[in-house]
């Protein structure tokens, strides 16, 4: 064979073989004829693999990459088709989250609450019937305090208050949306009294019944706030129940003409004590006031309610008046006071607006009528201050929202 006649050969020959690969990799001849066998067939790998697969499928709440969330309600992980084996939870800083899986095994959750603005993440695993493991992970973001709202409440969870006492909430942000808000709060009371809420402003809402609180009953307060849109962009967090009972019905009557104070319980008169209230300059306050903190000791400065001398310091200065109890914010008290004389009390009224009552100084003598009055008063006891001359005390100045009339109370509800 010539040199040409070899390489024409070689040409045909190499086309025939290229023929023949491509129909091999193209035909759609039958399995066996290609030597690859029927489980080579995608369909197969497909099922092979599908074998392989748990069948446990793992949910967590929030969905990964959520900001605002919750801070009581995320971090949910639930399981179906299996149980769960492990969940662990750490801060975006690698601090563990501790949590505790159900005794089922088919959910967790962490076992405290957690915080604001801080990101977290899940890693969770979980086996099915046939022991195949299944993984998840997931990270989220909780509101932050700059897009979140809580109500501070009075009075405290557990605790004991007088008839006069009402649920007061000041919210930490202004409430542009307080029918939703409003919806989201609730307060009932054992004794079957209609309890309404009075919004006073956007950052703060009383609840009271229509009368006192019926002495012996027990209060709920619930909160359902997370994830209510109190404002735009701006979360509630709170959920919560509080409950508090109420004591025996105190109330004391202070008449500034007579300069007495009359202490009735369950309306039967226990005591009757001198006092002295205002001065014709400085008169106190008439109308309905509740008690909201109680001192053994405290100091009243005159300056910080506007009681100044010309080189600007308080008219007074007392660092250690004693038994004192708070009925507005403003600053008026009922207290004892040693500096005056014993002849003053149930004579004359001589104070810059507060009522005074017989003490002694260090407040350690249990004889004397401030003592006494201090001893058997409690958080929610209403002072009731009648024939001063001057004006009634603001509804929103302190706890004392009993001066506003009923239908004017229920005006102020948002819902």
């Amino acid at each position: 064979m010539t040199v040409g006649k070899r390489r024409k050969g070689l040409t045909v020959a190499s086309a025939l073989l290229g023929g023949v690969l491509v129909l091999s990799a193209c035909s759609g001849g039958d399995d066996d004829a290609s030597g690859g066998g029927g489980d080579s067939s995608q369909s197969k790998v497909d099922e092979a693999a599908a074998k392989k697969t748990s069948e446990a499928q793992i949910k967590i709440t929030p969905e990964d990459g959520s900001d605002n969330a919750s801070i009581n309600n995320s971090a949910a992980v639930t399981v179906s088709k299996g149980t769960l084996t492990d969940v662990k939870m750490t801060t975006s800083e690698g601090t563990e989250v501790s949590g505790q899986i159900s005794a089922d095994k088919t959910s967790w959750k962490p076992t405290a609450q957690l915080e604001r603005s801080t990101t977290y993440k899940l890693a969770a695993e979980a086996k099915d019937s046939d022991g195949r493991v299944a993984h998840e992970n997931a990270s989220f973001t909780t509101v932050s305090p700059a897009n979140s709202f809580i109500g501070n409440f009075t009075p405290d969870d557990g605790t004991t208050v007088g008839v006069g006492m009402p649920v007061s909430i000041n919210f930490d942000k202004a409430i542009t949306n307080k029918a939703a808000v409003q919806k989201g709060i609730k307060v009932s009371t054992t004794s079957g009294q209609e309890v309404a809420c009075h919004w006073f402003n956007a950052n703060r809402m009383d609840c009271r019944p229509e009368d006192y609180w019926k002495e012996g009953s027990t209060v709920t307060l619930k909160l359902a706030l997370d994830g209510v849109e109190g404002a735009k962009g701006v979360f509630g967090v709170q959920q919560k129940t509080v409950t508090f009972k109420i004591g025996r019905n105190q109330v004391s009557y202070v008449d500034a003409k007579t300069k007495q104070m009359k202490i009735t319980q369950d309306g039967k008169t226990v005591r009757t004590i001198p006092i002295s209230a205002g001065s014709p300059e400085n008169k106190t306050y008439e109308g309905i006031m509740v008690m909201s903190e109680k001192f053994k000791e405290t100091r009243m400065n005159g300056a910080t309610v506007g009681f100044t001398d010309d080189d600007g310091k308080g008219e007074y200065d007392i660092k250690d008046v004693p038994h004192a109890i708070r009925l507005s914010s403003s600053g008026t008290f009922i207290h004892g006071n040693y500096w005056g004389a014993k002849s003053i009390f149930g004579s004359v009224n001589t104070s810059h607006g507060c009522v005074g009552l017989r003490d002694a100084k260090g407040a350690n003598d249990p004889s004397t009528p401030g003592a006494w009055f201090f001893k058997n008063s409690m958080l929610g006891d209403v002072v009731v201050v009648q024939n001063t001359g001057d004006k009634t005390v603001a509804p929103d100045n302190g706890l004392n929202g009993w001066n506003m009339s009923w239908a004017d109370w229920k005006a102020g509800s948002a819902v």
